[in-house]
């Protein structure tokens, strides 16, 4: 009796077990699935991103944590060079999310200024495109400074106010920051490749008012003290104001 009770006890604790390692199992594969939705509505359908700098101030501001809208310009389907096929078409004058072309792991949000096969050219810190003027209600100027288009002036500040021109080449884009004086855009790095266009942002999820270097810090202690700057703020910085407010191809809140 003995032996049959020991052997019954290790039946059921065999069993036991396996149906352990079956529910283990079980929650692995569901969580397998909810990773792979969740990257692969990131890398189609929407992704968020967080603006660091101040060169869409005013139309975005520092700290402004957006969706962004992939799936209306054909998005590239992971690990493959196919896209799908674009619903929507870029215009001049929508802000756009593109991988910055000197380094793709960083998106960019700007305005798009040229289409392929169009003439750009910046005079005096107002912008020609195809040679006729172009009307900029979001764009502002915080410097009053315009610098001559002079050999003995700086190529940073030259190029700034008195640029181009130049033609922007098929599949590529041209795009420059509603900040003018305050941007790195495609007047100093150039063209944005098709290929590295994001979509464009949908609304503002969140806004937190800190500078930007706690949204670029690299350094773990840096992070670390910018996250819990965020958690002793966080009620008092966050800009509630700005939570739900579309971005795409308007101006913004202006100083």
């Amino acid at each position: 009796m003995k032996e049959k009770a020991a052997t019954v006890s290790k039946e059921l604790e065999v069993k036991k077990k396996a149906r352990w390692m079956e529910s283990l199992w079980e929650n692995v594969k569901s969580l397998a699935m909810v990773l792979a939705a969740v990257l692969l509505i990131r890398a189609v359908v929407v992704e968020a991103t967080v603006v660091p700098t101040g060169s869409m101030q005013n139309t975005i501001l520092i700290g402004d944590h957006l969706f962004l809208d992939k799936i209306l310009y054909g998005p590239q389907i992971p690990f493959t060079d196919v896209r799908l096929p674009a619903i929507k078409n870029y215009k001049r004058g929508d802000v756009i999310a593109f991988r910055y072309p000197v380094d793709p792991s960083i998106v960019f949000v700007k305005r798009l200024i040229g289409m392929p096969g169009d003439t750009i050219q910046v005079k005096q810190k107002e912008l020609y495109v195809n040679g006729n003027l172009v009307q900029e209600p979001c764009v502002i100027h915080r410097d009053s400074q315009v610098y001559p288009d002079s050999e003995w002036i700086p190529r940073e500040a030259r190029i700034r106010d008195n640029f181009g021109p130049v033609t922007v080449p098929p599949d590529h884009y041209f795009a420059m920051g509603d900040n003018r004086d305050e941007s790195l855009d495609g007047r100093y790095w150039g063209f944005v490749p098709k290929e590295n266009m994001v979509g464009e942002p949908i609304f503002v999820y969140w806004s937190f008012d800190a500078p930007t270097d706690v949204w670029t810090a690299t350094d773990i202690s840096d992070r670390i003290r910018g996250d819990v700057d965020i958690l002793v703020h966080f009620f008092t910085r966050t800009r509630w104001s700005r939570m739900g407010r579309i971005v795409s191809g308007g101006c913004g809140e202006r100083n």
